[in-house]
């Protein structure tokens, strides 16, 4: 076995952990899944920096929380400052590729792509390689990849100008777009080609020099709305919608509109529609889980799955009618902050068929990730996942999700819903710390929740007033959070001394300064 092993991160965008066996749920959904989760180290307790694709992916290829990177909206592009973990892994003689559904973090430009060696996005009109310099042998081969590279740079600069402008971002959720980017432009990209493609990398490494390790990240969004699952998956888990007119007539809507996948709910779901979108997310994840399955009996049998390091995940969850909320846009609640990271590593630093069952922050997967390649320094290397699977806990079971309001949500908001931004708060900060089976969620500056994740996992029952010791110490540990999130940002000293202007406002804004 190589001192450096193949790493490959797959991220199953959207997926809920409470769709695994191994996070006691009583669906049966995700068999691929939960058999792989039995030969690894399954973390229960797994918590995401935040509750949308780019900031949370800004955290695993940063090590950093949001606070730290501040890559929080659409139009945020990710420091220089901070290198990424392909960036770094790169830097040691890794081959790095990416392998990616998500348009978010491969096609809008926010640095994310940085340090790839090649970049494949799936979202589009065909595969681009917007970070891959092409190899061709013919004039006619180079001509056609130029033209190729020319349509889709004009695309991606498209894409990129409907993350940042209000005026296209709200035309393209109108009933006209919506069809559009849904099906012409493959929103939701290619499950089976991206896994085919990256398991051919990592076993027939075409391109790749001898005995040079591979870093792959894969993103997969077969879970992510709308719901469009083949027929066979909507009768196993959603019949109804199938036999029932009004079951399929509120199908159609609820996939077209893709507004009411970011707003707040004005009353709550009725049971008949909580069903239906029950039923077809676990239609979609049973969908992704059969490739998904598929993938690992290829590397299984060619040997690599037991040489590599396999880290599964989430980037975040769903809302599905929960809190009176849909989507991914607003909450701290576990239906989108708890995630499944399943870790199986050829090296045995990750028990197979073990849990860890404390709060982790599935940022530290940078670290995790360093470490194995032997790239990381001690402070790097003490933040490794292994750490936490060998019985010692770098970060005394203490994680935090921050949920930075959307700006250009928000403004659709303001003209279409205002009413719906004061009843959820939806224009304030949130910050959530987890420790010691507890969750504390800060909502601006003088509102807090506390929930027993233990005795509560659906967090129907708020605990603050009934125990405010507690509050008062997890209020403590948000604090120091933000005053040290805030002086690591600015590359400055931890000190007492004088906040800068910018750290006394993020304190101010929490009603920590007058």
């Amino acid at each position: 076995m190589t001192s450096q092993p193949d790493i490959l991160i797959l991220v199953l965008d959207t997926l809920r952990a409470d769709r695994l066996r191994a996070y006691n749920s009583n669906r049966s959904v995700a068999p691929a899944l939960d058999a792989f989760a039995e030969e690894a180290t399954v973390f229960r307790f797994a918590i995401a920096p935040s509750q949308w694709s780019i900031p949370s992916h800004a955290s695993l290829f940063t090590g950093v929380y949001p606070s730290v990177h501040n890559t929080t909206q659409s139009n945020s592009v990710l420091p220089t400052t901070l290198p990424t973990l392909a960036e770094r892994l790169r830097a040691v003689g890794y081959y790095t590729a990416a392998f990616c559904n998500n348009a978010l973090v491969g096609v809008i430009n926010n640095g994310l792509r940085r340090g790839f060696d090649s970049f494949l996005n799936y979202a589009g009109f065909w595969n681009s390689r917007p970070n891959q310099a092409g190899r061709h042998s013919g004039w006619f081969d180079r001509v056609r990849q130029s033209f190729k590279n020319l349509v889709t740079e004009v695309i991606g600069s498209i894409q990129d100008a409907f993350a940042r402008s209000d005026f296209l971002f709200e035309l393209s959720l109108t009933p006209l777009f919506v069809p559009l980017w849904q099906t012409a432009l493959s929103f939701k990209g290619s499950v089976r080609k991206s896994l085919d493609d990256a398991a051919r990398l990592l076993l027939q490494r075409k391109g790749v020099a001898p005995n040079q390790p591979i870093f792959a990240f894969v993103n997969l969004m077969g879970v992510h709305m709308p719901y469009h699952p083949p027929r066979p998956y909507i009768e196993r888990f959603a019949p109804q919608v199938l036999r029932d007119r009004e079951a399929s007539r509120y199908l159609r809507r609820f996939n077209t509109d893709a507004f009411g996948w970011l707003a707040p709910l004005a009353e709550p779901v009725p049971p008949e529609h909580k069903a239906v979108l029950d039923g077809m997310y676990d239609a979609e994840v049973a969908h992704q889980d059969y490739w998904v399955g598929a993938f690992f009996d290829r590397m299984q049998q060619s040997g690599w799955l037991d040489r590599g390091m396999v880290i599964v995940l989430s980037d975040h969850g769903e809302h599905l009618g929960e809190h009176q909320l849909m989507g991914h846009s607003v909450s701290l609640y576990n239906e989108l902050v708890r995630v499944p990271l399943i870790i199986r590593d050829g090296n045995g630093n990750f028990p197979r068929g073990s849990h860890v069952e404390h709060f982790v922050s599935t940022r530290r997967i940078f670290h995790t990730a360093l470490h194995a390649a032997g790239a990381a320094d001690a402070t790097e290397a003490a933040l490794s996942l292994a750490v936490d699977a060998s019985g010692t806990c770098a970060e005394r079971g203490i994680a935090f999700s921050e949920s930075i309001p959307a700006q250009n949500v928000l403004r659709m908001m303001r003209k279409r819903r205002p009413d719906l931004i004061r009843a959820h708060a939806m224009d304030q900060h949130r910050i959530a710390v987890c420790s010691e089976g507890h969750k504390l969620i800060q909502i601006g500056a003088d509102r807090f929740e506390l929930y027993d994740l233990t005795a509560d996992p659906e967090e129907q029952h708020d605990l603050s007033q009934a125990q405010p010791e507690r509050v008062a110490h997890m209020r403590q540990l948000i604090v120091d959070f933000v005053y040290r999130a805030g002086q690591i940002s600015q590359n400055s000293p931890i000190t007492d001394e004088a906040l800068s202007p910018v750290l006394a406002q993020r304190l101010r804004n929490l009603g920590y300064l007058d």
